[in-house]
């Protein structure tokens, strides 16, 4: 870099008074070790040619057409025989909602019983876990007596009538605390619930606790403590829907919520070895959860089976005129359709046998055994990773106050790729670059619609970081779902990607893809309050 561009901490300080800002020498000393960054980014951009009508991503929509939406919604299971009602606790807690369900309406197994199952689980798993930041037990039972009550006198609500599940720690639960993983809002107690809450609670499903989240919904490490594997327990779950994941992953609710800015999902899914729908931009409404970025966050429903996600996405699917970016939009499930000719696309180079297991490959040949058209893609070779900009720029703004008030200090990740330090270094993005990296969001935008145009869906190995924020840039769906095994007994997944508002292809690929790897047969080895470093196979129940 030119001594002339060399910024310094002079530099800072003077740019500091037009922000209205006054950070410290250290701070300052974190600033200056990443900004570069920022400016190599900067140039990166000005070598794309963005024309003149290219307008800028502000107001942000999915770039869908009518075609593309369902005409109306259905939603229709594979016809599979329900098993008799486990004998043992543990196949209970580890059986799929489709199972509950049915054995909750048909009187085989009370809401009360499970509950108290899976808060049991909860007390007993959780703390090697870190999972749980708060457990409802009060609310749980009165959901679940409430529950009992009306499925006795034929009032059933739906397959998740009385079945327990876990919330990310960032939706409102009015009386209970939602801290979002983060120090400074760990006494914060909403007086209402989010809207997704809402709608789970018309759905007749029983809240039993507020999971763990990466402060602030960034990675695995909250204020009280770093949630884990329970396939390996000194392995970091990932995040930041960490304590979702891992909670699934270990039988200890029915299903739960996570949000997706940008990998918050998928990441923590493929770690665990569950399975997490990320559904198109603006489906699920965001009344009352925790902003991060507001053209970006996305709600979906994490479970043991894909069927599963499903009925909470068909639950928390609505309109909300609350939230800005909300959609009315229609669900097409059919698990019994054929996949016969859908196209599903792949980067080759993802699959390289150096880069890919012989697991993620072997999704590939799974699928063209299922008479889909595998067709190799490729994407433009363009700075992807400018967009992170947008969500960091989104972030600062959205937790200015600790930045100003110098809170940021109270957050126990302080590292420099940490919250703080971002906050402080995106305050400094101009304007100008923001809205030229959202006319390139824009581009992208068009870009993504020209290949699945072409397309049904797209598969990749379990996280690919340029295919994460492209699509989450895009607004488009995805699936994240196991798949094998690592050799050291953790799990492997792959995740399928789709068109705008059509989950259920999505769900139709990964079902099959499921029913042939029976991933879900296999389960982390729990030894009293300690988790195994082992799986175990274990029959469908």
């Amino acid at each position: 870099m030119k001594r002339k561009n060399r910024v310094t901490r002079t530099t800072l300080r003077e740019a500091e008074k037009l922000a209205l800002l006054n950070f410290n020498k250290q701070e300052r000393r974190g600033i200056l070790s990443k900004i570069h960054e920022i400016i190599e980014l900067y140039r990166k951009r000005h070598n794309i040619d963005l024309p003149n009508a290219l307008s800028p991503a502000l107001t942000f929509s999915v770039h869908t057409t009518e075609r593309e939406m369902p005409e109306q919604s259905k939603i229709v299971l594979g016809d599979v025989e329900v098993p008799p009602l486990p004998q043992q606790d543990e196949g209970i807690a580890f059986a799929p909602v489709t199972h509950l369900a049915r054995w909750i309406e048909t009187g085989k197994l009370s809401s009360v019983h499970l509950t108290k199952l899976y808060l049991d689980r909860l007390k007993e798993y959780g703390p090697a876990l870190e999972c749980i930041i708060t457990l409802s037990e009060k609310r749980a039972f009165e959901q679940a007596e409430r529950a009992d009550e009306e499925i006795s006198r034929g009032k059933y609500r739906g397959p998740l009538h009385g079945i327990p599940w876990g919330a990310k720690d960032l939706f409102d639960t009015a009386g209970i605390p939602t801290t979002w993983g983060a120090a400074p809002f760990r006494d914060r107690v909403p007086n209402s619930d989010a809207g997704v809450v809402r709608l789970l609670d018309e759905a007749g499903a029983v809240l039993t606790a507020k999971l763990s989240m990466g402060a602030l919904a960034f990675g695995d490490v909250w204020f009280g403590g770093r949630t884990r594997n329970p396939w390996k327990i000194e392995q970091p779950s990932s995040g930041s829907s960490a304590g979702s994941a891992a909670a699934v992953a270990t039988g200890l609710v029915g299903f739960s919520l996570g949000t997706e800015t940008c990998g918050s999902i998928v990441n923590p899914c493929n770690r665990c070895g569950v399975t997490g729908l990320r559904p198109t931009f603006g489906r699920v409404p965001r009344t009352g959860t925790m902003a991060l970025s507001w053209s970006y966050d996305k709600i979906g429903p994490i479970c043991r089976r894909i069927e599963d996600t499903v009925l909470v996405l068909d639950a928390i699917n609505s309109f909300d005129v609350m939230d800005p970016d909300s959609i009315k939009a229609n669900i097409y499930f059919d698990a019994n359709k054929s996949l016969d000719n859908l196209r599903v696309g792949f980067l080759p180079k993802l699959f390289d046998k150096e880069k890919a297991t012989n697991v993620e490959r072997n999704t590939l040949d799974l699928l063209a055994q299922f008479s889909v058209q595998l067709q190799e893609i490729e994407l433009p070779g363009l700075p992807y990773e400018l967009l992170w900009t947008l969500i960091k720029v989104d972030a600062a703004a959205a937790f200015e106050e600790l930045t100003l008030s110098d809170r940021d200090d109270e957050l126990r990740w302080q590292a420099l790729e940490a919250w703080p330090n971002i906050f402080r270094v995106h305050r400094f993005v101009p304007a100008v670059e923001y809205v030229q990296i959202q006319r390139f969001r824009r581009h992208v935008i068009h870009l993504m619609d020209d290949i699945f145009n072409g397309l049904d869906a797209l598969i990749a190995p379990g996280f690919v970081g340029e295919l994460d924020i492209i699509t989450n840039s895009t607004g488009h769906p995805a699936l994240a779902m196991p798949a094998g095994f690592n050799d050291d007994g953790t799990p492997l997944g792959v995740t399928l990607y789709g068109r705008p508002f059509d989950e259920g292809t999505l769900c139709r690929l990964g079902l099959a893809l499921e029913r042939e790897l029976e991933i879900y047969k296999h389960r982390p080895r729990l030894v009293g309050n300690e988790i195994a470093i082992q799986s175990k196979s274990v029959t469908s129940d």
